[in-house]
């Protein structure tokens, strides 16, 4: 088949070529539906004929489409005409990596920011299991506008066996002057013909910053086999050379990539970017993208940001300028932890040495676990199911055991004392949230939740501060005189300011109120307040106020810190987190479940009555400051953003989504799920929208909400227009998102009441009818479709499983269904918002996945 200008592949109409390789012909094309240009790959003959060859290509295909990252480039369709399949992708404009080195040298800034880029698209796709298997510069497209694109991902292992040098050499000879320029940047592995995983990409990537660096490759010999054995015995030139000006650090992150054996590289693309971004900072070059120090490369305390080695003068460290630093050294870095998992907190012990942590390792429960600087094994205490609150001075512990979550960022248990050598904890207080001892030892502030709200108390029992929010993190002043903590005005949001109480009660914020923050300590001299904040998504950065709200900044990073700790010396605890949030499920048809999230903070909401359709919130940096609503089918097919906002239900006919417009002035609104125009729907005197759904015949909507000094209520409102009507007394509350708890006949709701308990109240009014047989955090989730039972989770691992049940509404009889577990429970702390259908064939639930690594340093001012 022979494509030509004017020829048609399935919709796409032909506008001429772009280019031809060994992967096939690039044309491109007219996307006359959504009216835009796109790029259209035409596969080699060889496909056709071989079934395998091309089910393994529309896999990879889907998957690809499926990242969705702005450094990898996006496929839009997959088909094939005249027995050819072709690919499309959007269409980029600007040259290949490789056409721009062999132009010209590339800027030392330039090519750092451009492996930056590829690190970062890397990353994205090894999360999802998807390795690229043939990164070179040819792979590698830098648009005009500067933004790097990896093509042909997932593709490279379509020509032969996967990873198998001979394909890759079979593939290239046929283009004279290809076989070293693929040959030469394959990793050990590849030419022995092993399996390549993600490290292959790392050192792939190695060679490509050298050749940028340096303006050479780093393995090139005459032939293909001489080059293969540089790549197994060889090490490259020094990249340092007269006229040459390569910082040593910089090198260092090189040669790490270069390793010959794939353990000695960085564990991820994730932590060589974070590597790359501290070299970027360290220029101290206007613009420069935020920076700091990361995991090690050859010993636990090289850990300086890149470019601090080269004395550079000028710009910024770690967002202070230089100049305030003259005569310090730079900061340190010593990894702490080791395992893969979550650390929920550190503290330091009295001597400022031994550092006493709570971590979940490979998704267990909790234990408490005490270390010291110069030794990489950790001693667990034996306790499990807990984490540590604070340290006293004499060395006695504060710990919370069998901590359930509480929703939003709160995790709430049992206050207990234990001493710091380990043994038996004494029970002392539930319901508590955190606590901190004061600086005696004698006495702890405690926070905990009561009637719905969370209260700061010292001693046990005088309230300090009281909210409807969330109070975060007490930390006593050295004097003991004062208590900072972190004061979030919205509950299960983590927005917030840095307060400080007096022992009277006396509450004065500190700060201007952030997006994210999280951690918080005292400076030994107690002048200032120490804490990791983000203005914007969720990167937190280390800054500090003093007590009369002046903040300054010490240390912005491209990964999200959380403060844990400063030690009398002024050494700091670090825990550098890396939070997930994504959606699992199974779709109609699947016999497994699968992953169905999209960007960083894929929150379910809804699916449609035969699961093919799943409606999301995305609320992190990838749905933007007003979040977004998101539609997907379930068998993995790109997602399509409908608008800004929360989305909260998707109508029985699947038109309509209902959504919420956060801002000054929060409002519902109607988001159409095909063509026609999104409507605002009358919000009366409502403030505040916690939830809402749509009644069975899709006429109206009930909206969990409320007006300005009065309590959460269910106000019903038509689609049609005209103002929403309170139906339920004040005092409820729902069950989450998803929730299809509107009965069959549409003439009643299962909420909690202002008792607390649950029941089932009539719309029309009326006394609620309560429902049995309910286990103690047990709720609710759905209704079956002839509204006899009701369908009800209940929390168990500290939320990291939920036991699905049927209640029947009549007898209260409870039967158990079905447990829902992530599959991979790596760093999954608690998944939530269940939906399942009547049947329990199609089900869906948020997860969080919370990682984090701990470390110590020393040098920040």
């Amino acid at each position: 088949m022979t494509v030509t200008a004017g020829a048609r592949l399935g919709p796409y109409e032909i506008r001429g070529p772009l280019g031809a390789g060994g992967m096939g012909e690039v044309h491109r094309a007219r996307d006359p539906r959504l009216g835009r240009d796109v790029a259209v790959k035409v596969l080699p003959p060889a496909f056709a004929s071989d079934p395998e060859r091309l089910s393994r290509f529309e896999q990879e295909a889907r998957a690809v489409a499926a990242l969705n990252h702005p450094n990898i480039l996006a496929i839009y369709d997959v088909g094939a005409e005249g027995g050819r399949p072709f690919l499309v992708t959007e269409l980029l404009e600007g040259e290949t990596l490789r056409g721009r080195l062999d132009a010209e040298p590339l800027p030392l800034r330039h090519a750092i920011e451009l492996a930056v880029q590829v690190a970062r698209g890397l990353a994205a796709a090894h999360e999802k299991g998807i390795v690229h298997r043939d990164l070179k510069p040819a792979n590698l497209f830098v648009s005009k506008d500067r933004r790097l694109k990896i093509l042909d991902f997932g593709l490279a292992k379509l020509v032969g066996p996967a990873g198998s040098p001979e394909s890759t050499i079979a593939a290239a000879q046929t283009q004279s002057g290809v076989v070293l320029g693929t040959v030469g940047y394959m990793s050990p592995e590849q030419v022995r013909g092993e399996p390549a995983d993600s490290r292959s990409d790392l050192f792939a990537l190695g060679t490509i910053l050298y050749e940028m660096l340096t303006g050479k490759r780093a393995f090139q010999a005459a032939t293909a086999a001489e080059t293969m054995t540089a790549i197994l015995r060889s090490d490259p030139e020094p990249m340092r050379a007269p006229g040459r000006d390569i910082p040593p650090a910089l090198e260092k992150i090189v040669l790490r990539c270069l390793e010959k054996d794939p353990r000695q590289r960085y564990h991820s693309a994730h932590d060589l970017a974070f590597h790359l971004e501290s070299a970027l900072e360290g220029m101290g070059v206007a613009g420069a993208g935020p920076g700091a120090g990361g995991r090690g490369a050859f010993s636990a305390r090289w850990l300086v940001p890149a470019m601090l080695l080269t004395g550079i003068t000028g710009g910024l460290l770690f967002g202070v300028p230089l100049g305030e630093r003259s005569g310090s050294e730079p900061p340190e870095f010593q990894r702490v932890t080791y395992r893969p998992g979550f650390v929920w907190s550190g503290r330091f012990a009295p001597d400022g040495r031994t550092i006493v942590y709570g971590a979940a390792w490979a998704g267990g429960p909790p234990e408490i676990f005490s270390t010291r600087p110069e030794s990489p094994e950790s001693r667990a205490l034996g306790l499990s199911d807990a984490s540590i609150l604070s340290v006293s001075r004499s060395g006695e512990l504060a710990v919370l055991l069998r901590a359930q979550y509480a929703g939003g960022w709160a995790y709430k248990g049992t206050l207990a004392r234990l001493p710091i050598e380990g043994g038996a904890p004494r029970e002392i207080l539930e319901g508590v949230l955190w606590a901190d001892w004061e600086p005696k030892g004698e006495d702890l502030a405690v926070v905990r939740e009561e009637e719905g709200s969370r209260r700061l108390e010292f001693p046990i029992g005088k309230v300090l501060h009281e909210t409807g929010g969330t109070i975060r993190e007490p930390r006593f002043s050295p004097k003991g005189d004062r208590i900072a903590f972190l004061d979030h005005p919205i509950f299960g949001d983590d927005r917030g300011y840095v307060a400080i109480a007096d022992r009277s009660g006396n509450v004065k914020r500190l700060t201007d109120l952030w997006k994210s923050i999280q951690g918080v300590a005292w400076a030994p001299d107690g002048e200032e307040i120490w804490f990791t904040a983000a203005a914007q998504g969720p990167t937190r950065g280390l800054y500090a106020v003093t007590r009369g709200g002046k903040t300054r900044t010490i240390m912005r990073p491209p990964g999200s810190l959380a403060l844990q700790d400063i030690s009398r010396e002024g050494e700091v605890l670090l825990a550098e987190w890396t939070i997930r949030y994504g959606i699992a499920g199974r779709a109609p048809g699947d016999r497994e479940e699968r992953d169905l999230s999209w960007l960083d903070w894929s929150a379910v909401r809804d699916f449609s009555r035969d699961g093919s359709l799943l409606l999301f919130t995305e609320g992190g940096e990838g749905g933007g400051p007003a979040y977004g609503v998101y539609l997907r089918k379930t068998d993995g097919s790109p997602a399509v953003r409908l608008g800004d906002g929360e989305a909260l239900a998707l109508s029985p006919d699947g038109k309509w989504v209902l959504s919420i417009e956060r801002g000054e002035r929060p409002h519902p609104v109607l988001l159409p799920t095909g063509a026609g125009q999104a409507g605002s729907l009358p919000s009366g005197p409502i403030r505040d929208y916690q939830n809402g759904t749509f009644l069975p015949d899709g006429s109206s909507v009930l909206l969990l909400a409320s007006e300005p000094g009065h309590g959460l209520r269910y106000y019903l409102q038509r689609v049609d227009g005209g103002e929403p009507r309170a139906v339920t007394p004040e005092g409820i509350a729902g069950f989450g998102f998803g929730s299809h708890l509107v009965s069959p006949d549409g003439k009643s709701v299962v909420a909690r009441g202002p008792d607390k308990t649950i029941g089932i109240w009539p719309l029309a009014g009326g006394d609620p009818k309560p429902v049995r047989g309910l286990l103690p955090a047990e709720f609710p989730i759905r209704w079956s479709l002839d509204g006899r039972h009701l369908v009800t989770a209940l929390p168990e691992e500290g939320r990291r499983k939920l036991q699905l049940a049927r209640v029947d509404v009549a007898t209260g009889t409870r039967t158990v269904w079905k447990d829902l577990v992530p599959a991979d429970a790596m760093g999954v702390t608690r998944i939530g918002n269940p939906m399942v259908s009547p049947d329990g064939s199609v089900y869906a639930y948020t997860y969080g996945s919370h990682v984090s690594d701990l470390y110590l340093v020393e040098g920040l001012k």
